[in-house]
This record gives C-alpha cells, sequence and structure tokens, in this order.
C-alpha cells in the first residue's frame, strides 16, 4: 500500500499522530501544562478545515460542511472547550484521510497503467539493433522485444514465438501464447521467446494510451446524486444555525447549542456517496472494466434492457472456418481443408487469412504452392502438388466453366441460412468441396445473457447483419425472436432504443463498431468493446470494457445496484446519526465532547461501510475461466 502514500498524505498521518498525542495529553495531564496540549490538534488539523471553509464561503459562496465544522471549532473554542474542539478537528481529519485512502485504494489498480508506459524501444534496421525513446517509434517500425520486456506499441508480430503476459490489459492471470500474425499491446509484458513485431500503432493513438484518457476521466463528482447531497448538506447548515440559535435562546446555554454545531456537521452524509461511487470504480477496474463516470453506475442501476451489438460483442468479429465439406471420393475432408489452407497460404484477403489462421490453430503443417495468383472479388488460383486448385465464390468457378452440382448448392445453401459465407473448392476443374466461414460466438456469451436474465434484464439484439445470422446467433444465446432487431444501419439502431425508451424501459447498449455510436450515445448507459472497439464507439461510451470480456457484465450490473444501496444506507445512517444526535444535544444528554466522538465515528464508519465494495463479488461469481479452441466441423 506503500503506492498510495504520497508526501500530502505523510504529512496529513504526522499531523494527525501529533494532534493524537496531545489529545492525549491534554485529556489526562491538561493540569500540568501552561497551555492545553489540545491546542496542538486545533493548530495542525483545525486550522486547515477553516481556511477551507473560508475559501469556499468567501470566494465561491460554497456553503459546505467544511463551514459548518469551522463554526463548530470557533463557537467550542470561544466557550473554552479547547479539548472538544481539538477533538472535532482530530477525527474530522481522520476521516478525510480515510476517504483519501478508499479513494486512491480504489484507483490505484487503473492509475499504475499511467506508470506501465514503456520508455525504450529496439527498432531493428537493415539487421541492426537500435535502442530508442519509445515516443520516437512510427507505423511500420519493426521492432524487438526481448524476454522481460514491455511491449512499446500496438503491432503484429512478424517472427518468433512467445507468451505474454496481457493482465495490464485483460486481467487474465496466465500468460497468452503468441506466434507470427498475432497481435500484442502496448504495455503488455513479453515473458519468454523474444520476437519481431511491427508497429501498426503509436503514441497517443495506442491501446495504452487510450485506457489512459478514460483512466483521466473517470470522475465521482459528476454523478447526480453526488449533487443531491451536496444540497442536502448546504441545508443542514442554515437547519444547524437555525437549531443552536434556538436551543441557546430558549435554554440559555451555550454549552448545548455548541454541542448541536459539532453533531450537526453533514460530514457523514458528504461521504456517504463519493466514496462509495470511488470504491465501486476500483471494484470494476480489478475485472476489466473502466468506467468514465460514476454517473453511470448510477444510471447502470436502473435499467432494465441491455442492447447487444452482434458482430466484436456476442461473438469474435472475426471469420473462422466452422465447416468444410468434401463432395470427392476419396478425398477427406482433412486432406480438401489441407488444400484449401495451403492454396490460401499467400492470400491478402480477410477471408483467405482467416482460413490460413484457422488451419494453424488445428497444429497441421500447410504446404507452400508451386504458384499462386490473386484473382481480385473472385478468390485465389495455386498449383499444390501438381493439383491445380480454384477456391474462392461462385463466379470463379463459372468464369472456368465449373458447374455446381444440386449436391453442393444444396450444402452451401445451408450453412448460408445460418449466416455462413461460402468458399468453392475446385480441384482440375471439378468441383470437390466447399468451406463455411464464419463469426463465431463468444464461449462466454450464452452464460452471460442467462445470467442477466436471472438479474431481470432483458436482452436485446440490435445488428446491421441480415436476418438469417441474427436469429442464428441469437438462437444461441436465447435471445427471444421478438427482441432480435436485423438489417439495421446506425439510425435503425437509435430509433430501436428510443423505442424502448418511450416505453419508459431504460436502456444500457453494448457495442464496438463506429456504426454503434451513436446508439451508444442515445442509450441511458453505453458500454464499449475497449479493445477491438473502434475509438469513436469508446468515445461515445460511459463504460469500456478493457479485455472486452462481456462475461463480466452481470458483475457490473450487479455492482451498480449494490453500489446504490451503499449509497442510501450511508445516506440513512448519517441523517438518522445526525437528528438523534440533535435531540441527545437540545435536551443537554450530550457534551460537546461526547458529541464530536459520536459524529464523526458516524463519519467514519459511512467510509468504511463504502470500502468493502472494493472487493464485493456476486454470490456465484467464478473464481476462473476456462477457455476452449474452435475445431472446424468435419461433414
Amino acid at each position: 500500500m506503500t503506492e498510495f502514500f504520497t508526501d500530502e498524505t505523510k504529512r496529513s498521518i504526522l499531523f494527525i499522530s501529533l494532534a493524537g498525542i496531545s489529545l492525549i495529553l491534554s485529556f489526562f495531564y491538561a493540569g500540568q501544562f501552561p497551555l492545553d496540549p489540545a491546542w496542538v490538534a486545533i493548530i495542525l488539523c483545525g486550522l486547515p478545515i477553516i481556511k477551507e471553509g473560508a475559501i469556499g464561503l468567501f470566494t465561491r459562496f460554497d456553503i459546505k460542511a467544511d463551514v459548518l465544522v469551522s463554526l463548530a471549532l470557533i463557537a467550542a473554542v470561544t466557550i473554552g472547550e479547547i479539548f472538544a474542539a481539538g477533538e472535532v478537528a482530530f477525527i474530522m481529519q481522520i476521516g478525510a484521510l480515510l476517504e483519501t485512502l478508499t479513494v486512491a485504494k480504489a484507483q490505484a489498480g487503473i492509475e499504475r497503467l499511467i506508470h506501465i508506459t514503456p520508455r525504450t524501444a529496439r527498432r531493428m534496421k537493415q539487421d541492426q539493433e537500435e535502442l530508442i525513446p519509445a515516443e520516437e517509434v512510427q507505423v511500420g517500425d519493426v521492432l524487438r522485444v526481448l524476454p522481460g520486456e514491455t511491449v512499446p506499441a500496438d503491432g503484429l508480430i512478424i517472427k518468433g514465438k512467445t507468451s505474454v503476459d496481457q493482465s495490464v490489459m485483460t486481467g487474465e492471470s496466465l500468460p497468452v501464447d503468441k506466434q507470427e500474425g498475432d497481435e500484442v499491446a502496448t504495455g503488455t509484458v513479453n515473458q519468454f521467446g523474444a520476437f519481431d513485431m511491427q508497429a501498426t500503432v503509436v503514441g497517443e493513438n495506442s491501446s495504452l494510451q487510450r485506457m489512459i484518457r478514460l483512466v483521466q476521466s473517470a470522475d465521482a463528482d459528476k454523478a447526480k446524486i453526488v449533487g443531491i447531497a451536496d444540497r442536502w448538506a448546504t441545508w443542514i447548515v442554515v437547519i444547524a444555525l437555525l437549531s443552536s440559535s434556538l436551543t441557546w435562546y430558549f435554554t440559555g446555554e451555550i454549552i448545548r447549542a455548541v454541542t448541536i454545531l459539532v453533531v450537526f456537521c453533514p460530514c457523514a452524509l458528504v461521504l456517504a456517496t463519493p466514496t462509495a461511487i470511488m470504491a465501486a470504480i476500483g471494484n470494476a477496474t480489478k475485472y476489466g472494466i473502466l468506467v468514465r463516470e460514476g454517473d453511470a453506475l448510477e444510471r447502470l442501476a436502473q435499467v432494465k434492457r441491455m442492447t447487444f451489438d452482434k458482430t466484436g460483442t456476442l461473438t469474435y468479429g472475426k471469420p473462422k472456418v466452422v465447416a468444410v465439406q468434401s463432395y470427392a471420393e476419396g478425398l477427406t475432408h482433412e486432406q480438401l481443408y489441407n488444400y484449401l489452407a495451403s492454396a490460401e497460404l499467400n492470400s491478402e484477403h480477410p477471408l483467405g487469412k482467416a482460413i490460413v489462421s484457422s488451419y494453424k490453430a488445428t497444429g497441421q503443417q500447410l504446404r507452400e504452392p508451386q504458384s499462386f495468383q490473386m484473382i481480385p472479388g473472385r478468390g485465389v488460383s495455386a498449383l499444390i502438388d501438381g493439383k491445380e486448385i480454384y477456391a474462392g465464390n461462385a463466379e470463379l468457378l463459372q468464369e472456368h466453366g465449373i458447374d455446381l452440382s444440386p449436391e453442393v448448392q444444396a450444402g452451401a445453401k445451408a450453412y448460408t441460412k445460418e449466416g455462413s459465407t461460402v468458399i468453392y473448392i475446385a480441384m482440375n476443374n471439378q468441383v470437390v468441396g466447399l468451406a463455411a466461414l464464419s463469426d463465431t460466438l463468444r464461449e462466454t456469451s450464452f452464460t452471460m445473457v442467462e445470467s442477466l436474465k436471472a438479474m431481470g434484464i432483458h436482452p436485446v439484439l440490435l445488428t446491421g447483419d441480415h436476418k438469417e445470422a441474427a436469429h442464428h446467433i441469437a438462437t444461441q444465446v436465447q435471445i427471444p425472436a421478438q427482441d432480435v432487431h436485423a438489417d439495421c444501419l446506425p439510425e435503425d439502431k437509435l430509433k430501436a432504443i428510443e423505442g424502448y425508451q418511450e416505453k419508459s424501459e431504460l436502456v444500457c447498449m453494448v457495442g464496438d463498431g463506429i456504426n454503434d455510436a451513436p446508439a451508444l450515445k442515445k442509450a441511458h448507459v453505453g458500454i464499449a468493446m475497449g479493445g477491438i472497439g473502434s475509438d469513436i464507439a469508446v468515445e461515445a461510451a460511459d463504460i469500456a470494457l478493457v479485455g472486452d470480456d462481456i462475461s463480466q457484465l452481470p458483475h457490473l450490473l450487479g455492482l451498480s445496484q449494490r453500489m446504490m444501496r451503499t449509497i442510501k444506507l450511508n445516506l440513512a445512517f448519517s441523517l438518522i446519526l445526525n437528528f438523534g444526535a440533535i435531540i441527545l444535544a437540545a435536551n443537554g444528554s450530550l457534551g460537546p465532547v461526547m458529541g464530536a466522538l459520536v459524529h464523526n465515528a458516524g463519519s467514519v464508519l459511512v467510509i468504511i461501510n463504502s470500502a468493502l465494495l472494493l472487493n464485493w463479488k456476486t454470490k456465484n461469481e467464478s473464481t476462473s475461466a476456462t477457455s476452449t479452441k474452435y475445431v472446424p466441423e468435419m461433414s
């Protein structure tokens, strides 16, 4: 916890320690000193409070807790209650310190991002390595990353294999294996083998810098409920002065009036909300969730519908081979898959790259084609083992006089209905099979949707994909057909959300693309995929999932609801304590010293109650996650 102790915090601890010693001496040995030792507490802890109260009152006309605390201190000193004044100042500063440490702990997990920004990079030029400042890295530079070093830029591995610790970005506890073609992010740590990478995103646009900007925008003061507490605090100051004056007028005892000022300080009330919000933000950070505004958590607790984009949100947003089907006698599906992937080995087309990537995931070896030709808008042709291979769309085969049999057409139609893209494969001028590529569902999507349903949230699918693909995914996660909106343009998503909100159904939108930005902005709460999401989508959202882990959405929703319960409990407790203490002070049962203890103990309890949110978990939350490797269907 040493990172929490700034110079200012250390100074506060020193002053509080000295004040505490002085109060002990004052309580037991006050008569043995020419001056009451409690004055040390008043000077070290009380004067800063009076200064802040005066600045707020006379420069901003801002009547807050500091004003009432200052009045209580001055009144207590005036009537000679030096120990009571010192005690008020002492416990108030303890409360302030606890709040500072609570907020610091809540933010520490995300603020560490700022300190892990890499300082240097190893740039490769003509097989020569040069050490340069990380900020000088340019897009396209080839960089070498050694074991134990931090990745200096976002990019693609072009040589080597390794494992990378991505916990800073995704919260994953185990390193992730990486090889040629895999992406690496700034700030992640290379664990084992050295690798070369090509920088694709640098400087302020890197994933780490984007995340830091999100962190810096997290501000609990933006929450509407904080404003309510502040307004209450202002009225309480007025009521306190009136109550104190009336008590003095009717009883003639200034001690009672001063005690009312002491116990009426709305410190616990003011602390009730921001400490809970910042603790909840800190909790969310541990799960790879960046909350840009405390207000977002308050709003999230109110939503009843959660709308999802499909591609990149419920799915991975990258095509994979989901099936390979052979129609040629003597040619197995596995052999056909090898011919197809080998033919696409040098392809620059996204689908070709997806085929190669999917095949490499099986651990099998590819063959280098003897010849290769890219045919724009059609597919590829390649010569492998003396066999001429064509892989592409129906137009490619038609242009080469290759007919599609009814059997092949029927097979292709079945996959197309499920939203898949079909690649036809021909060998020596005969159709021999097909491959189906599709965006695959995230392993956690189904359980995430089920968890939200159990919490009373209605899931909705908003996607620009065609009806077949939308309903295919919706069926897999059990989103009702009536809540599936397909073929959506950005304005269609916006209108769908407006339609729900016109029915007084508050909506949370989860998306990743530029086309989701209007919906993210319009929704009661917008949640963006912070890893693969576009900059525009992330900027439009209130909350970002750093590692694109949608399985954390139930935790986030439950956390927001728990935060609101904590805030309400804090507010109720602080008000009951204040008014109870006032009654006791007015009838003389509570003196200034005990009043200060009771009141400020309430502030400490409020902070402790809020701090419990830092480690809050849902009852059914699993502490471990499993992943599966996708294997295409061979039929």
